[in-house]
């Protein structure tokens, strides 16, 4: 099992310095299989097949990035383990996240280049099987983005904007040779965190969920762009659960892409991973009422019986769309697209 992981992350960082060469086309020993899918953030959505890939999010992505350079924060590779759907449980997967380097110089998804010096958030994971990648998600952080550009579509972040570091630790990249009880010690914890804890919301008490269980008083709570850094439990509460769950109190988590471990290291993807009514203000978008779920990506670090770091990443974009509210509209009208003035 150890080696199966060890081939997966080598899949990865193959197809990663693939993508990274100057002419990725070029390269023709690819471990993507003849089915091979991409699910992706809004606007692009779901991509069918590599020129798609090539076509809508890689070409234009490096086009407009001058300097492209890759860094990479988190790597780690594992077995599903309990309440995921989408692949059988056991399935092997990859994970790994960082950022994108480069000067924006020509637009990109609508917005205008600037020249200015850019660092994309970007959080990627895939589903290994038969010796190939049968499937890819991926999300950026584009409202991160539009904050470095100063195109504010959201309210100012409760948290502190742009907080993304690599782990404390400077073990991201997860090294091989690791014990299993340390891997299976994690995905106890972030079962029960999960299952037995978030959704055991009572929308009522945020006591009833148990965070402080799972949370050291101390975590790094690295959020999204439009919701930012929360710096220990108590801004975590304060900055992020409380609004979050005014807006969406009866959200459940759902079964997910995937939940695997790599010793002290989690990740997990999931679209339509979270289900919720829309029923209170959030970021000073009034109620909607509507049946909304959330793509997300997160990574999180153990240390003993609590986690202590947590990388998250929310298709923005895709969430505030089901309010009925565009946020790409809102770059639009800031003067930041390509055809702005």
């Amino acid at each position: 099992m150890k080696q199966a992981i060890v081939d997966a992350k080598r899949q990865m960082q193959n197809w990663h310095q693939w993508q990274d060469a100057a002419v990725p086309e070029a390269a023709a020993d690819l471990p993507l299989s003849r089915s091979w899918q991409w699910f992706g953030f809004e606007p692009l959505g779901t991509l069918n097949h590599r020129e798609e890939f090539l076509q809508q999010f890689w070409r234009p992505l490096r086009q407009a990035l001058s300097g492209f350079r890759r860094e990479t924060h988190i790597l780690l590779g594992g077995f599903s383990s309990g309440k995921v759907d989408g692949s059988p449980d056991g399935a092997l997967w990859t994970g790994a996240t960082g950022w994108f380097h480069g000067r924006l110089e020509h637009e990109w998804l609508g917005i205008r280049g600037s020249g200015e010096q850019v660092q994309l958030r970007w959080a990627e994971f895939h589903h290994h099987a038969q010796g190939v990648i049968q499937r890819t998600y991926l999300l950026v952080d584009l409202i991160d983005l539009l904050e470095q550009l100063g195109c504010s579509v959201l309210p100012r972040s409760r948290g502190a904007e742009g907080v993304y570091p690599p782990p404390l630790t400077g073990d991201g990249r997860v090294p091989d040779d690791l014990l299993e009880d340390e891997t299976q010690a994690s995905l106890r914890l972030i079962r029960e965190f999960l299952f037995e804890g978030l959704n055991r919301f009572d929308q009522s008490q945020l006591q009833s969920m148990g965070v402080a269980r799972y949370f050291h008083p101390a975590v790094r709570w690295y959020g999204p762009g439009g919701i930012g850094f929360c710096n220990g439990l108590q801004e975590f509460e304060d900055l992020h659960q409380k609004p979050w769950l005014h807006a969406f109190p009866d959200r459940k988590i759902q079964d997910l892409d995937s939940l695997f471990a790599e010793g002290a290291y989690v990740g997990s993807s999931g679209w339509d991973g979270v289900i919720a009514v829309h029923s209170g203000e959030y970021l000073q978008t009034p109620a909607s009422g509507n049946r909304i779920s959330f793509n997300g990506i997160d990574f999180w670090r153990r240390e003993g019986d609590q986690f202590v770091e947590n990388w998250v990443f929310v298709d923005m974009i895709h969430l505030f769309r089901q309010f009925g509210v565009d946020l790409l509209a809102r770059v639009q009208r800031s003067g930041r697209t390509s055809g702005g003035a």
